[in-house]
């Protein structure tokens, strides 16, 4: 396992870590200011890391439970610069395949990575900088900016770092596509360099990297992807006063009126129930024709009529 360590794409299932190159540099003290509510989370992510992928029902569930307690800021990573180095047993794309089919196993969501086989990508860079030019916009969007972005690279096997994938990707989350653009040629590749810069300061070394801070700057890192406990006892250590919101399951619709997509992973962490129980309940609700899918070949993907 160590030696895949070293390359970024592959993010190593047990630690739930997609892992940069080690940076011998030392992170500095740096504060993390809150702003409207009691616990700031920044998120160090990456369009393109799998393992941020696989957290997508932990953080969806958080947010339900927690939300009124926290601002969450999302910061990219760039995991994937370029493909100018050779380590960790990948040195071309075609490496890549089997690896994101093995991750969307274990974390039981839909992934197809035969992208990297029929339109590969040349860089991470591009869909960063889409995501810096979306939050100019609005940080509601830029965040559903990201989910589709994602939905088109793990189940439709799109290139998002062509600018017509990300364009497509934009009108869905109603972004204003000629401001994005001209945003994405200008001052979002520097709002991008401030977040690698800010992320070196935090010591980030990989993705995910939760960073949870208090008003006091008290702070708490939750690395990789862990069970839902972790980044709920993370925001409690820091801010016990907060009280969990019960999630609404009275109408096995009701969930989409909040997250349009879910995957059965997501349905069945933010419900309670097991897998197998979402799967079945989805799956009954498509064939009465209250859901559309969509199948690849590691699993489904449901979302609101």
């Amino acid at each position: 396992m160590s030696e895949n360590k070293s390359n970024p794409l592959l993010c190593d299932p047990i630690t739930g870590v997609c892992e940069m190159p080690l940076n011998e540099k030392s992170p500095e003290t740096t504060s993390i200011l809150t702003e409207n509510k009691p616990i700031k989370i920044i998120y160090y992510t990456d369009p393109i890391c799998s393992s941020c992928w696989g957290i997508e029902p932990q953080l969806r569930k958080l947010k339900l439970e927690y939300g009124d307690y926290f601002d969450i800021e999302y910061k990219m990573g760039g995991l994937l610069p370029d493909w100018s180095y050779n380590s960790g047993g990948i040195s071309k794309p075609s490496d890549v395949a089997q690896h994101w089919d093995d991750a969307s196993l274990h974390y039981e969501m839909p992934i197809d990575g035969d992208v990297w086989l029929e339109d590969p990508l040349d860089s991470s860079y591009p869909s960063c900088i889409a995501m810096k030019a979306a939050q100019m916009q609005s940080t509601e969007k830029a965040i559903k900016f990201m989910r589709i972005l994602r939905e088109k690279l793990y189940l439709e096997k799109k290139n998002i770092a062509k600018w017509e994938n990300i364009a497509e990707a934009a009108k869905i989350a109603d972004l204003n596509i000629e401001k994005l653009k001209t945003d994405y040629n200008g001052a979002a590749e520097k709002l991008f360099q401030e977040d690698l810069y800010f992320g070196k300061t935090l010591g980030v070394r990989g993705f995910p990297t939760f960073f949870f801070a208090d008003e006091s700057n008290n702070k708490l890192t939750v690395y990789g992807s862990k069970p839902y406990t972790t980044y709920e006892n993370a925001l409690l250590a820091l801010f016990p006063e907060a009280k969990k919101k019960a999630i609404v399951k009275e109408n096995s619709l009701s969930i989409f009126e909040i997250y349009p997509t879910l995957a059965p992973k997501e349905y069945a962490v933010l419900q309670d129930i097991s897998l197998n129980e979402a799967k079945i309940i989805l799956e009954e609700l498509y064939e009465k024709g209250k859901l559309d899918r969509v199948s690849i070949k590691n699993g489904s993907l449901y979302s609101k009529k």
